[in-house]
Parts: structure tokens; C-alpha cells; sequence
């Protein structure tokens, strides 16, 4: 969410910024919020006005009434009843217009980074980088489901039986597996100098307007019926939400944390639900990172996070490339984003495994957090970026360190998380 302020002294700004992202179905909103905010600081300064004008008033009775001069006392005090009428009624349109504004601002979309390439949707997304040799071997890659049932790990028949599309069972050396990553992650991160964490796994409706738009919201969350309760669809959002309504000291910045968590998702869209795959499943894991910081310090934040996850990619010999989100990819809380992709030598492509988010101040303002400096007050910057998340990741490392026997090399980072194994066969 854009400051109101910014907004009402630079419209032409905040209108470009929605051609930008290709959303021209909200640029009468610049102008009625405008409005909107127009009328409601009226009602405000009106409003003030009454209720000096009150206080005035109201010494005065007292002091008539020392004197003794009960009617011209009692005239005032019929002055004060009048006003406090419509005093009642500018409340209660100041408090009518202010949710009116908020629920504009709520939808028009954050002001992007200069950098940030001007592009309809995810086909004009650029690449910036590729990390490691792409490679196809000389013999036949099956589907990943494939690889994962030719070694008893996994079993997406009775998952559909007990849940329907979209959810599995991992099994054996597979399931064990997915665990290695998700603790190789964890460590790897808390090497980095962030702090573990193990966050709530459903968040409150206030924190879900906080961290995502209403049509991410729509589109992501499965809401818990009778309860003011949503299942996460990433650890991003509850981490996020730890510090709602908070006032952090200056030095007490960054704030680095790693989270785990399961996330929970609809997947509604295009895409749909695979029903042999994995790719796109409404229940998985990840290990996920976030960065509280401020503003002036969050483009570096941004480029270690997302250097982080290229660095772990590399580190289980994947290969990886980075995209550049453009303008019409963003969703419209964030500033800036850069998509990682890992090979898949199968496809012969790459494909997304993690996405690195700037958010600016937009989720601090939606959820107050605040910092407090030396001289005041300032929304602070977040960021946050997929460390890891199987079962998709493992589509990944199966296929890129698959043989043609059908094994599978374990690289030495893993070993230890996987009882010393050094293969799966």
C-alpha cells in the first residue's frame, strides 16, 4: 500500500505506475480516492473545529455559572448540543470515508523499481544470470513421478483416495530425502547468520490483508469455516506478521530470520492441479527467509537473499539461472522480484523453484511496523525469498543427479542428512 500523501502529490506518478503493470482498470481510482480524501479531511478539519469551539464553550458555561448567569449559561450550553449533533455526524463520515480510502488504497498497486522491465506477464520476465553448465545426458529421463515410484518413494493413488488431486505420500528413501533438504537448508541459512524459526501455521485476517493482496488472497488461501483463521500458503506471511503493530529500535535492524513451515494452497488459475505431478500440489514444505531492514538498505538485502538460494542450488549440483520479473509479473504489494530457476534436463528448460520478493514499505504500512530512529518514526523495508521448497526442488535434484541405471547421487552436502548414503538406488 502506497502512502496517501505520495499519492495525493504526485497522481501522474502513481498512474503511470499502474499502466506500467498493464492495470488500467484501476486508474479511476487515482482520481477517486482523491476525492475521496478531499472530502474526508473537510469532514476532519470541521470536525477539529467543533470540538475546539466545545472546549471554548465549556469554560464558558463554567464561568457563567460562577457568575450566576444560568440563562446565558444554559443558551451556550444549547450552542454545545447543537454542535455535538453534527460532531456525531462528521464521526461518523470521517469514519465512513476513511474506510473508503483505505479499501481503494488497498488495491492500487505499489510503485515499482525504476529497474524493473516493462512487460505484460511471466513470458517477458528477463534473464539476468545462469550459474552451472546445463546439461542432457545421453539417455532418457523419465517423468519425475516416474523416477520417485521406480524407487518405492511415493504413492499418489491412496493420497488421491485420502485427499483428492494436488497431495501425495512420500515414502521411503524419497520422503527421507525431502527431510535432508529442508534440514540442509535450515543450517545452511542459520550459517548465513539467520536465526531459526518455527512460525505459527495459520495467521488471522488482519495479517493475510497485511501481506498479500485481496486477489492473492482469493486465489492462495484455504480459510479455516467458523474461525477468523487462514492456513498459511507460505511462512512469509506468518513471519511477516510476527512484528504487526510493532515499533522496532533502529539498531535492532536487520532482522534476519529462517523459517520452516508446511503451506497450503488452492493453486487456482491456469495452471491447475496435476494430477501425476508434483510441480503444483495443494500441500508442501519449504524453508523460506525474510528480512526486516531499512528502506535504504533493502536493495543489498535483496540481492543476498536471492544470491543465497543460487548458492544452494549449486551447492547439490543444479544448475541455475535468475529472471527478472517484469512490471505485469508483480504482484501488487512488491517493488522488485527476481524468480530462480533450476534446470531440468528432461524438459530441456528451466523452470521456477523459489521467488525473491522487495516489498518495500507496503506490507509495514498495511501492518504497522515501524521503526524508531533518532529523529522519529519510519515504516520499515521487507523482503523475503524460497530458500528451498520439495517436492518441487526434488523434481530438480532427481533429475540432475539421476543415472542411467535409474540411481540417484546424493552430493556430498547431504550425505550426512541422509545416514551417510551416498546413492539411492
Amino acid at each position: 500500500m502506497i502512502d496517501l500523501k505520495f499519492l495525493r502529490e504526485n497522481p501522474d506518478v502513481v498512474k503511470q505506475n499502474i499502466k506500467n503493470k498493464f492495470q488500467d482498470s484501476k486508474l479511476p481510482l487515482v482520481d477517486e480516492v482523491i476525492e475521496l480524501d478531499k472530502q474526508y479531511r473537510a469532514f476532519k478539519q470541521e470536525a477539529d473545529t467543533l470540538r475546539a469551539d466545545r472546549n471554548k464553550l465549556s469554560k464558558q458555561i463554567g464561568a457563567l455559572m460562577a457568575q450566576g448567569k444560568r440563562d446565558e449559561a444554559n443558551e451556550v450550553k444549547a450552542q454545545v448540543s447543537a454542535a455535538a449533533t453534527r460532531l456525531n455526524e462528521l464521526e461518523g463520515l470521517e469514519e465512513e470515508y476513511a474506510e473508503k480510502i483505505k479499501k481503494i488504497m488497498m488495491v492500487i498497486p505499489n510503485i515499482i523499481d525504476p529497474s524493473v522491465p516493462i512487460g505484460k506477464d511471466d513470458s517477458e520476465n528477463v534473464e539476468v544470470q545462469r550459474y552451472g553448465e546445463p546439461a542432457v545426458p545421453d539417455f532418457e529421463i523419465p517423468y519425475h513421478t516416474e523416477i520417485m515410484e521406480k524407487l518405492s518413494g511415493i504413492d499418489l493413488d491412496s493420497a488421491r483416495k485420502v485427499a483428492g488431486n494436488g497431495f501425495y505420500y512420500l515414502m521411503g528413501d524419497i520422503a527421507r530425502l525431502h527431510s535432508a533438504i529442508i534440514s540442509y537448508a535450515r543450517d545452511f541459512m542459520i550459517d548465513r547468520g539467520f536465526t531459526y524459526c518455527v512460525p505459527p501455521f495459520m495467521i488471522r485476517s488482519e495479517v493475510v490483508t497485511g501481506v498479500m493482496s485481496f486477489a492473492e488472497m482469493e486465489a492462495m488461501m484455504y480459510k479455516i469455516e467458523g474461525e477468523d483463521l487462514y492456513l498459511i500458503g507460505t511462512s512469509e506471511h506468518s513471519m511477516i506478521g510476527k512484528f504487526i503493530d510493532t515499533i522496532i529500535p533502529e539498531e535492532n535492524l536487520p532482522q534476519t530470520l529462517t523459517s520452516y513451515s508446511p503451506c497450503f494452497r488452492k493453486e487456482k488459475g491456469a495452471h491447475g492441479i496435476e494430477e501425476r505431478g508434483v510441480y503444483r500440489i495443494h500441500q508442501f514444505e519449504k524453508q523460506e527467509m525474510i528480512v526486516v531492514c531499512k528502506p535504504e538498505q533493502s536493495p543489498m538485502w535483496f540481492d543476498k537473499l536471492w544470491q543465497n538460494t543460487v548458492d544452494l542450488f549449486r551447492t547439490l549440483d543444479i544448475p541455475v539461472r535468475t529472471l527478472e520479473c517484469c512490471s505485469g509479473d508483480l504482484a501488487d504489494l512488491k517493488v522488485k522480484s527476481i524468480d530462480v530457476e533450476a534446470w531440468s534436463p528432461r524438459q530441456k528448460k528451466y523452470f521456477e523453484v523459489g521467488s525473491c520478493s522487495n516489498l518495500g514499505d507496503a506490507q509495514a504500512r498495511r501492518l504497522k511496523i515501524r521503526v524508531n530512529a533518532k529523529d522519529g518514526k519510519y515504516f520499515a523495508h521487507t523482503l523475503n525469498n524460497t530458500v528451498v521448497a520439495p517436492p518441487r526442488m526434488l523434481i530438480a535434484f532427481l533429475e540432475n543427479n539421476m543415472n542411467e541405471d535409474g540411481s540417484i547421487n546424493i552430493p556430498k552436502v547431504l550425505q550426512p542428512y541422509m545416514g551417510g548414503k551416498t546413492i539411492i538406488k
